[in-house]
């Protein structure tokens, strides 16, 4: 089944290009489980052949994050947690998931939903927990797009390296999963430099430590 489920991801984007790479970002960003790292990598691998360009492939990716998000975000703000919780179960939402993104969200605060659009599981859930706390809409929008713009750009300079040359993988989604995986050093180099920049963002958006009464 999942093999049937990423030829027709492969088909989307090949045959609707940005509008492939948006839908299947999109739902990426909400409860269905469609893997990013199998959405954009394929993109950039045709927009080295002409067919779409790089940049293009990265605001695709990046505005179709952000409406998934956003819609997750609204529908948490609106449901409550007690109905996420009663509902999650039916589109996969355990309330341990649930709980470690809330836990994440709770650590990190407004900083830590750039850097959770880097990370597997809490990726497609931050914005559940912070739609439910009534986080600002818009530093939750704008570290969305700064989070997500930064995952796309990794997985399409990824995508670019290991299907550049190897144009077979193409036509074998196991055989792509498996090179994918071979070289997931890449997308670790990656997420490191952008860790880096999430201290940054940590120390922009960290709350001032009261002053202490003498």
């Amino acid at each position: 089944m999942m093999h049937e489920l990423i030829t027709t991801w492969f088909g989307w984007v090949r045959d609707w290009h940005y509008l492939g790479v948006f839908l299947l970002m999109a739902m990426e960003s909400s409860v269905l489980p469609v893997p990013s790292e199998l959405v954009i990598p394929p993109a950039a691998y045709w927009a080295a052949q002409g067919e779409m360009s790089m940049p293009g492939v990265v605001i695709a990716g990046t505005a179709g994050s952000f409406v998934g998000a956003i819609v997750m975000y609204g529908a948490s703000r609106a449901l409550g947690r007690p109905m996420v919780i009663r509902w999650g179960k039916y589109v996969m939402i355990s309330p341990a998931k649930l709980e470690q993104a809330e836990r994440f969200l709770a650590r990190y605060e407004t900083g830590g939903v750039f850097f959770a659009r880097l990370l597997p599981v809490v990726r497609h859930l931050i914005g559940i927990p912070a739609g439910i706390v009534r986080m600002p809409v818009g530093p939750y929008c704008l570290w969305t797009v700064v989070g997500s713009a930064a995952w796309c750009t990794v997985l399409a300079v990824f995508g670019k390296q290991v299907l550049g040359d190897r144009p077979d993988l193409m036509s074998n989604p196991t055989a792509l999963i498996d090179a994918l995986k071979g070289k997931s050093h890449i997308v670790a180099a990656g997420v490191l430099v952008l860790a880096v920049l999430y201290v940054a963002v940590m120390r922009m958006t960290r709350k001032p430590t009261p002053a202490t009464p003498s």
